[in-house]
């Protein structure tokens, strides 16, 4: 049988044995030290063949290595330059760099061309496409395409090109037409637009009125309520209570006390309908009212503890029990600081004696009209929530006892609240009011 051409024979210097050596051993890159074991075997006089399965690698690669060392040694190791077209040179004006720089910098230039202007200045510092790439976080693909654009156009080569399409149907005009009539007027004595009389004044259409309105986040048919508090000490007022909440004093207890007045024990006309798949729990619209009863509560702003006390009536005297209630719960040791509003029962001659034999008691009162900065409304709320708007009750017992029980189970895990405003944006938010 006929053999192929003899191997050709590797043989090692010192200095090329040692240098191939060290490759092996981790000095260069994964694919330097499999082709300088590949030039080690080769040179202990193993054939291709075995080379090849020894290092499992082709016999085609053993080949090819060792007939680059015989003809290059070291250096035909190394990875040669890929043939490539050559990327077209890149230089810029002072001007160019400057307006580049201008893009890359400024704030309002829009991020598409800020990218632009940051891929060609990356690459006038020589950097190739895949470096920049790399850097800025882009496909390689984009900094070729920007690369050749701005070489060919310049600066005018980073912008977009007008693309075909159909002209504008709406004008302008139009549209500051109906944005303007939406903020400055009514549709005669209607209080306020909507999409149907306003296409009728404009001639637009009702869903184009619409997209307009939504371009520009109008909604006519929305109101918001509000109220500003009309109190002189109103900035006083909101940074004691507010100061409470962030830096409660030490060896003391703050309670934030209200009352929910004339709680309806109310019972439906007919059975409510429990739910079911695909239906909401039903209950009729009419109901029988079967009297009333009122909750004094404060809520501990530390642990989200309540005390609570119903009373069927809603005076000075009552208020007075709840004040002898509280004295009773909180530890004699514990100076007491209370946040309440300037309703009439709190500010009584009574009351005020009452509070000048405990002078342990501090009254913060809340600014006229500012229910929203006391904490125990938002528990209100999640009583109202959870038992009263939705609860059937046939007495006033009934109610009292359910109101009773929900707060027990409150305070097995009470949950307090975490409030974050700090006085000044409590005040800059209610400055837009004004404006």
């Amino acid at each position: 049988m006929p053999r192929g051409p003899r191997a050709v024979e590797v043989r090692l210097s010192g200095a090329e044995f040692a240098e191939l050596s060290r490759w092996t051993d981790g000095a260069v890159e994964p694919r330097l030290a499999e082709r300088a074991r590949i030039i080690l075997a080769c040179a202990d006089g193993a054939p291709n063949t075995r080379v090849a399965a020894d290092l499992k690698v082709t016999v085609d690669t053993v080949r090819k290595w060792r007939a680059r060392f015989v003809a290059h040694r070291l250096e035909g190791l190394m990875d040669m330059p890929r043939p490539g077209r050559r990327k077209a040179e890149l230089v810029l004006s002072e001007a160019e760099r400057a307006q580049l720089t201008r893009w890359a910098r400024r704030a309002k230039t829009a991020q598409f061309l800020a990218l632009r202007a940051r891929i060609v200045l990356r690459c006038a510092e020589g950097g190739t496409n895949k470096q920049v790439a790399a850097e800025l976080g882009v496909h390689e693909q984009s900094v070729n395409r920007w690369r050749a654009r701005f070489v060919k156009r310049r600066l005018d080569g980073l912008t977009d090109e007008p693309r075909p399409g159909r002209p504008p149907s709406i004008l302008l005009d139009q549209v500051e037409d109906v944005v303007i009539a939406t903020l400055e007027s009514t549709p005669g004595r209607d209080t306020h637009w909507s999409r149907a009389s306003m296409a009728a004044r404009t001639g637009l259409s009702k869903s184009t009125i619409g997209r307009i309105w939504k371009r520009f986040d109008l909604k006519p048919h929305l109101q918001d309520p509000f109220k500003l508090s009309t109190d002189p000490q109103f900035v006083a007022k909101v940074v004691d209570v507010v100061g409470l909440y962030h830096n409660p004093p030490e060896k003391a207890v703050v309670l934030c006390v209200d009352e929910k007045a004339q709680i309806q024990a109310l019972d439906r006309s007919q059975p409510v309908l429990p739910m079911m798949p695909g239906m909401p729990e039903r209950r009729t619209h009419d109901y029988l009212r079967h009297g009333i009863t009122s909750l004094f509560a404060a809520f501990n702003i530390a642990d989200g503890t309540v005390i609570g006390e119903l009373h069927r009536r809603h005076r000075a005297i009552e208020f007075k029990r709840f004040l002898v209630t509280i004295d009773k719960a909180v530890p004699a040791c514990l100076d007491v600081h209370l946040v309440c509003d300037n309703y009439a029962t709190h500010n009584t001659p009574e009351i005020k004696t009452w509070l000048g034999r405990h002078p342990r008691f501090h009254v913060h009162f809340t600014p006229t009209g500012s229910s929203w900065i006391n904490q125990v409304e938002r528990w209100f709320g999640i009583l109202t929530d959870k038992l009263i708007r939705r609860g059937v009750h046939t007495s006033v017992k009934a109610l009292e006892n359910d109101i009773r029980a929900w707060i027990d189970t409150w305070n097995e895990n009470p949950r307090p609240f975490t409030w974050t405003k700090t006085t000044d944006e409590i005040l800059h938010s209610l400055a837009g009011y004004g404006s």
